[in-house]
């Protein structure tokens, strides 16, 4: 398939990166990078800094040091105008969806094309109808988010997160609070969506089925040593991990740690 032939070409390259809150030290001196029309999976026990590394690729948290740049462009130096145009390269799906529960749907999604374009009403009504059809969700333009299931509204927030087409997609947690049917559904649908547009997606997660189902490769990083404790493809890092720590994560096994503390390969606990 066509995008396998860009996935050697980096998109997205984080350079020692160094983050953390008043004097404490989330994220040590990190390096990685993520292919283009890759699904890139950043994954972790609770407190590594999944969600902390996430809001610094999104231009939400100002790292300590380092540096992280898309389609080479730095988003950490960037300002104003340049960090406008970093950012409308990607979209993003929260957690939770984050729809405005007093708009509707079609609502929802037209917010950025409002916001970033210059799009007449009949134009962007018509984005607004392509992206729900390509998430499986035509027809319920007018509906308000609270009469939607859980698995709708977060492919609601998907719809919304493509409205600019974007290269790029970040995804928080996107199995989150969802049954396996519609989990796997999600998984599904973010196979289409790079199968037929090759869009880049970088997923934070911790659901094994996830991880196998769709990444292509994945970091895993550790509370104990600050770091990137893993790299490699799901399927690689489950066959040969290289501590005990990856093993015990990837076959779900001797997890739960109410002390905190850590083992070989730094044991994690707690979320950022």
């Amino acid at each position: 398939m066509w995008y396998f032939e860009a996935m050697d070409e980096q998109i997205i390259r984080v350079d020692s990166l160094t983050v953390g809150y008043d004097d404490r030290v989330v994220l040590d001196d990190i390096t990685f990078s993520v292919a283009k029309g890759g699904i890139f999976i950043i994954l972790g026990g609770s407190g590594c800094g999944k969600t902390t590394l996430l809001k610094c690729l999104i231009g939400l948290n100002r790292p300590w040091s380092g540096d992280i740049r898309i389609k080479g462009k730095s988003i950490v130096e960037a300002e104003g105008d340049e960090k406008r145009s970093i950012m409308r390269s990607f979209g993003v799906l929260y957690q939770s969806g984050a729809l405005f529960g007093s708009l509707t749907v079609r609502d929802n999604i037209a917010l950025p094309l409002e916001e970033y374009t210059c799009l007449p009403p009949e134009m962007v009504s018509c984005v607004v109808e392509d992206k729900l059809a390509l998430v499986g969700l035509n027809g319920f333009e007018d509906f308000m988010p609270g009469a939607l299931s859980g698995g709708m509204r977060k492919r609601v927030g998907l719809a919304r997160a493509m409205a600019l087409n974007p290269e790029i997609l970040f995804f928080d947690e996107p199995s989150a609070g969802l049954d396996p049917v519609s989990a796997a559904q999600l998984d599904r649908l973010i196979l289409n969506i790079r199968e037929s547009l090759g869009t880049t997606m970088v997923i934070v997660t911790h659901e094994l089925d996830s991880i196998f189902a769709v990444g292509d490769t994945a970091i895993m990083l550790d509370k104990n040593t600050r770091g990137v404790v893993a790299n490699g493809s799901p399927e690689a890092l489950r066959r040969d991990p290289p501590n005990e720590w990856v093993r015990e994560f990837m076959g779900r096994s001797g997890l739960a740690r109410n002390d905190g503390t850590a083992g070989e390969g730094g044991k994690v606990n707690g979320e950022q």
